[in-house]
C-alpha cells in the first residue's frame, strides 16, 4: 500500500510513535526499523505486528517473555494539531483533499485515484465525488485498523 503507507506514516510520524525495544522485534527485522516500519513494510496491520496496539498504554507480550509498550496514536489530535499551524484553513474531518494537503501529499485527482486503487476501490473513480466520500472514510478506517485512535464518527459508512 504505497500511497496510504506514506500519508500514513506522515500522520503516525507527526505525532512521535514510540519504537519498541530492539529485543521486541520479531525474526527478520532489523534492530533500527521500528514495529511500525516493518510492519509498514510487509504490509501488515500495525495492530496485528505491534502486540497490545489496541490497548493505549498497555504492556503487553511480544516474544519468549519480552515485553513492549504499545500505543495508540491519535489521529485526530495529530491533524488538529497540524491544522491549527497551517495557513490554509484545511477541513481534514470531512474531506480527503484537505487530509492529504494537511499532510503534504498530492492531491490532484491522479493522485485520489492511485490512493484508490492502493486501497482497492471498485466504483467509478470518473465519479470523483463518490470516490473522495469512499477514499476519507476508507482511510480513517485503514488508520484505525494499523494503531490509529480515530473518531467513530469519522468512519461511519
Amino acid at each position: 500500500m504505497g500511497m496510504f503507507s506514506n500519508l500514513m506514516n506522515k500522520i503516525f510520524h507527526a505525532g512521535g510513535v514510540a519504537e519498541a525495544p530492539p529485543d521486541a522485534f520479531k525474526p527478520g527485522v532489523s534492530p533500527t526499523e521500528s514495529r511500525v516500519e516493518a510492519a509498514q513494510r510487509q504490509g501488515v496491520p500495525v495492530a496485528q505486528a505491534v502486540p497490545g496496539a489496541g490497548m493505549a498504554g498497555t504492556a503487553a507480550p511480544a516474544m519468549a517473555g519480552t515485553t513492549a509498550t504499545a500505543q495508540h496514536v491519535d489521529v485526530a489530535a495529530i491533524l488538529d494539531g497540524m491544522a491549527a499551524k497551517n495557513a490554509e484553513k484545511l477541513d481534514w474531518k470531512h474531506s480527503i483533499v484537505d487530509l492529504m494537503k494537511l499532510v503534504g501529499m498530492d492531491s490532484s485527482l491522479s493522485a485520489r485515484r492511485e490512493l484508490a486503487d492502493d486501497l482497492h476501490y471498485t466504483g467509478d473513480k470518473n465519479d470523483s465525488a463518490a470516490m473522495n466520500m469512499w477514499l476519507h472514510k476508507e482511510v480513517m478506517k485503514k488508520l484505525a485498523e494499523n494503531g490509529g485512535k480515530v473518531p467513530a464518527d469519522l468512519m461511519a459508512h
